[in-house]
This record gives C-alpha cells, structure tokens and sequence, in this order.
C-alpha cells in the first residue's frame, strides 16, 4: 500500500519502487512512479542538506553530489513514495514531456559484444579474420559527437553523406541507416581519472538505453582507417529515464571468463543480466542478452580512463550493439539482414532490410530486481525523418 495510485507501481511492474529513475518533468528533476512523475523540488524540504540537489531543474548536480549523496537520495526517496500518505507538496505529473535529463559532457561508444564484433567483421571485411588482434584485450571504443545526443522520441533525420559505388563515390542520403541497440552508462562524482574497476561504481550513476543510430553505407567508405565518424555522429538517442545503478544489485553477472591485463580484472561481477527488445514498427524483431558481454562497464570505464583521461558529471558511456549467438538475439540490422542480403518481415507482411523513412524502432529492457522484482530501463524511442535536400 501506498499514496502512490498507480498500477505500474508494483514490484512486478518495471517502474515500482525498486526502480525509481530519474528524469526531467516541467522543467525540474522528478523522479519516475509507475506511468507518473514526482517532481522533487515542491518536496525538497523532506532530504535535508540536500534539499538544493534535488531542487535542480537537471540532473546535473546530484551527478556531481556523489555516490554518497545519491545513496542518501535513494533512500529518502523509497521511504517518500512507499508511505500510506503523500508528502507535503507532492505531486503527480505525466511523464510524457519528459526531456534530456543531463547536459552530456563526453561522449564514448564501445564495442564489446564478442558476437556483434564477429558478425560486423564477417559483413565488412569477408576475406580476413572477423576480429582483429587487439579485440580480445582490451574494450575497443571511440569518441562520439555529445552534441547529438538526443532524448527518446526526438526524430532522426536520415543523414548525407558520401558513399561507395561502382564508379567512385557519390553524395546523398544513406540508403543504409540502421540502429544498434546499446546500454549506456551516465557518469557523476569528482572529476578523476585512473579509475580502477573496483572504484567504478563511485563513477556511473545510473544507465539508460541507447540508439546509435548508424549509416552504413556512410560508414562503410569512410571508416579505414580512423573508424566511425559522419556515419554515426548525426544522432546518438538515450532514454528520458536514468535508472540508478543501486537499482541493479540483485542483476549483477560476472562476463565470460577470459584472460585480461591487471588493470581490467575484476574483483566482483559488473556484468548485468539485462534482456532488451528491439521494437520495429510494431513487430518485435530481437531480444538480445546483454549479460552475453564480453566487457563490463566496470572494465571499460577502467580502460577508458586508464591513460590519464578524465571522467566527470555528465560524462556518458555505451556498450556498444548488443547480440546473441542466435538471430532473434542480433542487435542491429545489419546483422539480421547480414548486410543487406536477407530480408526482415514484419508485421503485415512489410519486408525490410534497412530503414526507410517514417519507420519507427523502440528498444526497452528489463532487469531482475530485489526479491522477484522487476527493474526497468525506460525506452529509447525514434522516428526516421526525410533527409534534408
């Protein structure tokens, strides 16, 4: 029993009051109750010293507050919207216009599925071995473009760009766009670098879903020898909902075993047991694992910082696509397609290779929660719009 009426507020719903993301509502933080948003400002009187934290209208200064902090939060926040009556000033707002809920500083993407990275290698580069030497050392990743970092539901725009043919290069819109459905990792606490993998969960404050929108064919010509650039910098989408990593203690796996440097060793398992679901127009077309990562967020925050680099608030992180071994666990359609080669039926008998304009893909995920529960990732959520002329 609680003041909250909201049938998602169940520990058997994926927003009960195990879950308990983060977001911005009406211009100030809230935090996610069901089908519902809690602004926190009208009750910041109820968390004490840390009343302006969460009076703020991002969720830029509780990053910076740190682990600590967010713990303390947490915890105010259960014991809030679990009681038998509302706190004074509280209030219940749709979650609809929920916006970007941080302000992005860096932006990295990795590259740690083993499956994908085989799949990838065996598409572009066919006469050569799909993983190259340096894959299965260390989380291979790049620097993305933070500035087109987009909240769920933003529409993407199908990107120009040049492309291989037969008689050189040509310029126009992709004729490959595809996804890669990821998991992303929001950083907060002191800025540092050298963070090791036991200190990591001092770094990342929660996780979202991510889009990585992708234009292969963009991609495909321009990649040797730097790697991804115009091909996937036109649109990078993220959930509205930052579920706080606390949330995932009872999802917690070790990553298959393998031999590792020193610096990438775990002393306890940060791989998590997340299922996602790849939504393509209607038609559920993948549910990939990504417990089945072969890096964990721990390992590649480590990496990732290991040279000097620095992490910071609002610093966000992804895992790369996350696949199977089967094809109902790929998380890209460039491998469901392989390439282009096969088609993807959906619902009404519609076929697809890649994506064409007004398609719509959704990707959510669920995690197990404390004591049966369930924990949920709020969607990513994007409309493919016409190219502009």
């Amino acid at each position: 029993m609680t003041w909250v009426q909201d049938e998602g507020f169940t520990a058997d719903a994926p927003f009960g009051p195990q879950t308990l993301p983060y977001g911005v509502v009406d211009g100030q933080l809230a935090v996610r109750v069901g089908n519902q948003a809690l602004p926190l400002r009208p009750i910041a009187h109820e968390f004490g010293a840390l009343a302006d934290v969460v009076s703020a209208d991002s969720l830029n200064p509780l990053l910076a507050a740190g682990c600590p902090a967010w713990t303390e939060v947490r915890a105010r926040l259960t014991e809030l919207t679990t009681a038998l009556s509302a706190p004074r000033g509280a209030t219940l707002l749709p979650i609809d216009d929920a916006v970007l809920p941080f302000t992005v500083a860096d932006y990295v993407d990795f590259y740690s599925s083993k499956y994908h990275a085989e799949n990838a290698g065996r598409i572009f580069r066919p006469k050569d071995e799909p993983l190259l030497p340096n894959w299965l050392h260390l989380p291979v990743g790049y620097h993305g473009r933070a500035g087109t970092v987009v909240v769920s539901g933003t529409p993407v725009v199908r990107p120009n760009g040049q492309r291989r043919s037969k008689d050189g290069p040509v310029f126009g819109p992709s004729q490959k766009l595809d996804i890669e459905a990821e998991v992303g990792f929001v950083c907060g606490g002191p800025v540092t670098s050298r963070v090791s993998t036991s200190a990591a969960a001092d770094h990342v404050f929660g996780v979202v879903l991510v889009n990585d929108w992708s234009a292969r064919d963009i991609q495909g010509w321009e990649a040797q020898p730097l790697g991804p650039f115009l091909g996937k910098s036109f649109a990078t989408s993220i959930s509205a909902w930052v579920t706080p990593l606390d949330a995932f203690s009872a999802a917690r796996v070790h990553t298959p075993a393998h031999k590792l440097l020193d610096y990438l060793v775990e002393d306890a398992p940060w791989g998590l047991d997340l299922v996602l679901e790849v939504d393509w127009n209607g038609t559920v077309v993948s549910r990939p694992r990504f417990a089945d990562m072969y890096y964990s967020f721990a390992q590649q925050l480590a990496h990732m910082t290991v040279n000097g680099a620095t992490v910071r608030p609002g610093d966000l992180f992804a895992s790369g696509t996350v696949s199977g071994p089967n094809r109902d666990q790929l998380g890209c359609f460039l491998e469901m397609s392989w390439g282009g080669r096969d088609k993807i039926t959906l619902a009404g008998g519609e076929q697809r290779t890649f994506l064409e304009d007004d398609d719509t893909v959704r990707i959510t995920a669920t995690a197990p929660g404390p004591n049966g529960s369930v924990v949920g990732l709020a969607e990513v959520a994007g409309t493919v719009s016409p190219a502009l002329p």
